[in-house]
């Protein structure tokens, strides 16, 4: 397994503090029920929550911003919200966090994306998601992609953070990666399945599993599935990188510089309990994201990565890295060198 000295990890908090991401994608409110269950209703056959708390999280590619802001990076969030009370509340949390709202269009011709998420203990029982998916104006596009524009100059990676709502059109996704690129700004993508094959050209490509077996048609059942799939999108995207998220299996990344036939760089997972999965893979883009833009390699940066997705899965909902937690999991991580004679 690769590792990372004392002194390098030691130096990434300031590094960390240094780095500027764009996140452009779907902006979620993420709300939460918290109750406990005694009874069932005498109305229907269905348990009746007594509610406890209620919450309201950032989701979608706001979680992406939130863990960016966690690691002590500044993020620059580019998306959509509707002219509505989750709209408002999404960005009184946003501006609570000292998140700027520059790159935050308000349509009115769609809402908020809002997923509700019932819990009876530590068990999801049930939720709502009210959205629209239907792909976002024209005029909403090159707002966005004017603001990127403006702030291009300043940035130190492009995140693309797609979950089929409506943001990541194709010539959105076109656009971005040829702006990004012309400014030599890599671009780390976290696709979904209705666009999967025009995000041509990336930095790092990072699907999970259950994505690539849905775009190819086929299931990973083995390694030497895995690795031809890997190799596959690696040559079909045109990408630099491709990085498998794999689940319990941990990751594997395909380096396109590494040549065809190269075998790809495994990344164990680092989990000690699995609490909720939810948010996992935006915690590895965002982490990927800034170590990268720290100049540490695609390897190192994975590794990262991959330790920071390991700590979020073990707390309920989705919850962002944070400094000081992954630097002292990286610290702990660190085998000690035998003593010599």
């Amino acid at each position: 397994m690769l590792q990372l000295s004392q002194t390098r990890i030691e130096a990434l908090p300031a590094a960390f503090g240094k780095a500027r991401v764009a996140v452009i994608g779907d902006l979620m409110l993420d709300r939460y029920t918290f109750g406990s269950v005694s009874r069932i209703s005498p109305e229907a056959p269905v348990p009746v929550l007594e509610i406890e708390d209620e919450q309201a999280r950032l989701g979608g590619a706001a979680n992406v911003g939130h863990n960016i802001l966690g690691l002590g990076a500044s993020p620059l969030m580019l998306g959509v919200v509707g002219d509505d009370t989750s709209g408002l509340l999404l960005k009184g949390i946003f501006t609570d966090r000292g998140f700027p709202l520059e790159g935050i269009v308000t349509d009115r011709n769609r809402p908020t994306t809002v997923k509700t998420r019932v819990i009876a203990g530590s068990q999801q029982m049930l939720r709502l998601d009210h959205e629209v998916k239907k792909e976002i104006s024209k005029e909403t596009e090159n707002r966005l992609l004017d603001i990127l524009e403006e702030n291009i100059r300043s940035l130190d990676a492009v995140i693309l953070e797609d979950y089929n709502k409506g943001v990541l059109t194709r010539s959105m996704i076109h656009r971005t990666i040829e702006i990004a690129r012309k400014h030599s700004v890599p671009v780390l993508v976290d696709p979904k399945m209705h666009n999967f094959f025009e995000y041509q050209n990336c930095t790092v490509f990072k699907p999970n599993r259950k994505e690539v077996e849905d775009a190819l048609g086929t299931k990973l059942t083995s390694d030497a599935e895995t690795n031809a799939a890997g190799l596959r999108l690696l040559e079909s995207l045109k990408a630099d990188n491709v990085l498998l998220t794999l689940g319990e299996k941990g990751m594997m990344l395909f380096e396109h510089i590494k040549g065809d036939g190269a075998e790809p760089f495994t990344i164990p997972t680092r989990a000690r309990q699995v609490a909720d999965v939810s948010g996992a893979g935006d915690t590895v883009i965002a982490t990927l994201a800034i170590t990268m833009a720290c100049g540490l390699s695609v390897r190192e940066a994975a590794v990262i990565a991959n330790r920071a997705a390991g700590l979020v899965i073990e707390e309920l909902g989705i919850v962002p890295i944070y400094r000081d937690q992954l630097i002292a999991a990286l610290l702990e991580d660190i085998e000690p060198t035998p003593n010599t004679l």
